[in-house]
């Protein structure tokens, strides 16, 4: 902003009432948030000097703080400690705080960080990586010992984390088949780049960086090159099989057919390990063979996404007495985990062993997701209205209309920096009791934020505050499309929920956007076949046209799948081509069809949909509901594939 403006609003400020000064001050705001993104240091300069009292007043001098700490120049340590202490124990000062300390990482500044950092109260990954360097730097080598214990627990982490990694096994802490386990684990994943610089830290026999990305990036020419004597060395056979894991990812029968040629030149644990992996792969797949690879694979161990997939995996197969082992055979806090306490409950009740089920099912039933209601209806309790009422006093209605990180919220809210908003909310509830949550949703509901009623609702008893956990805003514009789509009302609220939460401006990072999160490419298909004219992508951002068109976009899909809930709500997040693909060559329950969609993102999107579906149709209807029913039974999948016309489909 230049100066000549800054003194005009300034002066505009003087001369207008109260409520205007109120909005000058804004403008300062706004304009400051523009210079830190521009780097205009000047004006920031200018604009943190001229307070005015507003509410947001400590954002301008964090902005300006920032962009200092950005710079080469030495960082204005005075000031940093200055802003910490008046802003003491806000959102800003923590945020503030973890830029200074990774600014003294940068520098290799450690025992400034050792100093800074006990104050910090929730470190992310990279910080808490860069702390344990501080120890080893200032002298505490005693974390690397700590390092080590904790290996397995520190797969997926931050390049930050690589010095005491590297530290502990350079002491002779981690084995060397400790090391081969990190690399195996990096190969699996999306990035198998990652397991570079791990390959390094191997105390002998280091495969060359050149070859081992040979392995990763052609798997099936450098298998189908191996020379006759790879298997002389360890390094051959780990590079092997990253090949095996990474052509698995793509064809699993391609790698398993690999395997069979080279598997009598593997170790036993080299061998199972590929089978696991196979396993894993198939499963994600959808392969029938996959069941055997696992039997094949024993009792080798596995990472957690091998060991959930090998239930799955038997549960497609309807395997029960291999769902049940498999269960048991999880550690015990994936063990506990609703799905699995659910799914046990199941293969025991398959063995006739009902005593054992109903206690399984009696740990979960009545939680408000899709295996506590599933639990609850095996004990014969459908899901029922929940009462309402919340745990919010008039003294906490009190409390959270004058809480200064609140009041920040509403303001950054009001400006449309909800990022920040967002932060400051729930900073603001960090500690707080039930009613002070019940209290805030309240806050937020008089604010029209349904994300954060929602979101802060659910902060409370899990069996509490669901008027305000399952709102039902806009349905001046939403009855309307339901009743000309013939679309269950509960079904669209329960996905519009897992969609945006009722953001109008929510925009995703494949680029979805409004209340339903129509993708573009969706928005222009669905306006062509319903014939809406003059549309364009623009139009997304209204309230009716994006509902129009997500609402339009349900019940296509729900025609060309079978009008199942569970097949459309899977195929409005991932494609309804992925969706029928997703089908089985027998009939399939539909609570195993939803736990065996491939799609981390879809398996957890069409079990929360679900589980909204009956929530809202228990309100909505004021009678209980069977989540069960709903679920049903999900068709064999078909060579048409009942297909929703011959044009493409969006993806």
């Amino acid at each position: 902003m230049k100066k000549s403006l800054w003194a005009a609003l300034v002066t505009a400020g003087l001369l207008l009432s109260g409520g205007a000064l109120g909005q000058v001050g804004d403008a300062r705001i706004l304009a400051a948030r523009d210079a830190l993104r521009s780097g205009d240091r000047d004006t920031l300069e200018r604009l943190a000097a001229a307070r005015d009292g507003h509410v947001l007043d400590p954002y301008v001098r964090y902005w300006l703080l920032t962009n200092k700490l950005a710079r080469p120049e030495s960082p204005p340590a005075a000031e940093i400690a200055e802003f910490l202490v008046n802003e003491s124990g806000s959102q800003l000062a923590e945020r503030l705080r973890g830029d200074w300390l990774r600014r003294l990482a940068k520098d290799g500044d450690w025992a400034g960080f050792a100093q800074a950092y006990p104050d910090l109260q929730a470190p992310d990954a990279e910080l808490r990586c860069h702390a344990r360097t501080a120890r080893l730097m200032t002298g505490d080598s005693s974390v690397l010992s700590e390092v080590a214990a904790q290996w397995t627990e520190l797969v997926d982490t931050p390049p930050a984390c690589e010095p005491t990694l590297r530290g502990a096994v350079e002491l002779g802490l981690v084995a060397e088949d400790d090391v081969w386990w990190r690399i195996r684990r990096q190969v699996e994943g999306r990035t198998p780049s990652a397991a570079r610089p791990t390959l390094t830290w191997l105390p002998s026999a280091i495969p060359a960086i050149g070859e081992f990305d040979q392995a990763i990036r052609s798997p099936a020419q450098y298998l189908d090159r191996l020379p006759a004597n790879f298997a002389v060395t360890r390094a051959g056979r780990e590079l092997a099989l990253a090949a095996l894991a990474r052509l698995a990812r793509d064809d699993a029968r391609g790698a398993y057919v690999r395997l069979l040629r080279l598997q009598d030149r593997l170790e036993a644990g080299e061998r199972a390990y590929a089978y696991a992996v196979l396993g894993w792969q198939g499963a994600l797949d959808q392969i029938p063979e996959s069941n055997d690879w696992y039997r094949a694979a024993g009792d080798v161990p596995m990472s957690p996404q091998q060991r959930a997939w090998r239930v799955r995996s038997a549960l497609r197969a309807l395997d029960w007495p291999t769902v049940r082992s498999a269960i048991e055979a999880l550690p015990a806090a994936e063990r506990g985990l609703p799905e699995w306490t659910y799914w046990l409950g199941r293969a025991l009740a398959a063995e006739r062993k009902r005593i054992e089920a109903d206690a399984l099912y009696a740990r979960i039933a009545g939680e408000p997701n899709l295996y506590g209601i599933l639990a609850a209806e095996e004990l014969g309790r459908p899901f029922a209205p929940p009462p309402a009422g919340d745990a919010a006093t008039a003294e906490h209605l009190r409390q959270v209309d004058s809480d200064p990180g609140l009041q920040r919220a509403l303001a950054l809210y009001r400006l449309d920096m909800r990022t920040e908003g967002v932060r400051e909310w729930n900073w603001a509830l960090r500690g707080r009791d039930d009613g002070f949550a019940a209290a805030a949703a309240r806050l937020a509901l008089r604010h029209d934020i349904y994300d954060r009623a929602i979101n802060t609702a659910e902060r409370s008893s899990a069996n509490a505050n669901f008027e305000l956990r399952y709102l039902t805003p806009y349905r001046d514009i939403v009855e309307p499309q339901v009743r000309n789509q013939g679309l269950d009302m509960s079904w669209v609220y329960g996905l519009m929920r897992q969609e945006s939460r009722f953001v109008i401006p929510a925009r995703s990072s494949v680029g979805a956007q409004g209340l339903m999160q129509v993708m573009p490419a969706t928005g222009k298909w669905v306006a062509n076949k319903i014939g809406l004219r003059g549309y364009q992508p623009g139009r997304l951002g209204d309230p009716e046209t994006n509902v129009l068109l997500g609402t339009s976009y349900m019940r296509l899909i729900l025609e060309g799948l079978d009008n199942h809930a569970v097949l459309a709500s899977a195929g409005y997040n991932a494609g309804p081509g992925r969706a029928r693909r997703w089908r089985d060559d027998k009939p399939l329950e539909g609570a195993i069809y939803a736990e065996t969609i491939p799609f981390d993102e879809t398996r957890d999107y069409v079990r929360k949909v679900m589980a909204n579906t009956v929530i809202y149709a228990a309100m909505l209807e004021k009678r209980p509901q069977s989540l069960k029913a709903r679920l049903g039974t999900i068709a064999p999948r078909t060579l048409d594939s009942a297909a929703l016309d011959n044009e493409r489909e969006p993806q």
